[in-house]
């Protein structure tokens, strides 16, 4: 019993310790963010990058996400990438870090990485509509009309009165020939933007 009474108060105080130690570690780091936030609002980002450089840990998800924003935000693409997908590899399910590596790999024109990313953002996610829109907007852009109208028309079916969603659904329905759902898409848009020169422009096309 006295043994058992021994160890118990020595895992208490083990408990303690890594608690105290945590806590310590916690302060330094939110001291670190604190002052990597000052240096961004001053604009000095390479500044902001060596503070949290200097208390880098490759397991932190928090600390790679701020690396990548830090990175991007000073054309630093490559760098961005690479502690984007730290994150992302930390926390697999995360849509914040793909969103965010996202922009690192549009800025750096890698085009088949940002298509993925919105990709899997959609597997977890089918009904994300800025995934949705954007995935949209790649098909329409690569002439495969038939992808985008799927990607569009969860936009518009979740969002029927929104200028963007509709514009491009309008045009997306235009290119497949639906021309009678493609007029009543462009009319929409007028609703919302009644001198609209794309909608117009639409529509002489009908006629």
């Amino acid at each position: 019993m006295t043994l058992l009474k021994k160890h118990s108060i020595l895992f208490i105080a083990l408990i303690l310790l890594s608690s105290q130690n945590l806590f310590s570690q916690n302060k330094k780091l939110i001291e670190v963010f604190t002052k990597s936030y000052a240096y961004e609002a001053a604009g000095e980002y390479q500044k902001a990058i060596a503070e949290l450089k200097n208390a880098y840990d490759e397991d932190s998800y928090e600390i790679n996400m701020r690396l990548g924003w830090l990175s991007y935000n000073s054309g630093l693409f490559t760098q961005s990438i690479g502690y984007y997908q730290k994150a992302n590899d930390l926390m697999p399910y995360s849509e914040e870090a793909k969103f965010g590596l996202i922009y690192p790999a549009s800025a750096a024109g890698k085009w088949e990485i940002v298509e993925n990313m919105y990709k899997k953002i959609l597997t977890n996610s089918p009904n994300n509509t800025s995934a949705n829109y954007q995935l949209g907007l790649i098909y329409y852009g690569k002439q495969k009309y038939s992808n985008a109208y799927k990607h569009l028309k969860v936009v518009v079916d979740l969002y029927p009165f929104d200028y963007d969603g509709l514009l491009m659904f309008a045009w997306t329905n235009l290119k497949l020939g639906k021309l009678r759902e493609a007029k009543i898409l462009f009319n929409k848009v007028l609703l919302l933007s009644p001198e609209d020169a794309s909608a117009l422009e639409g529509l002489k096309l009908i006629k």
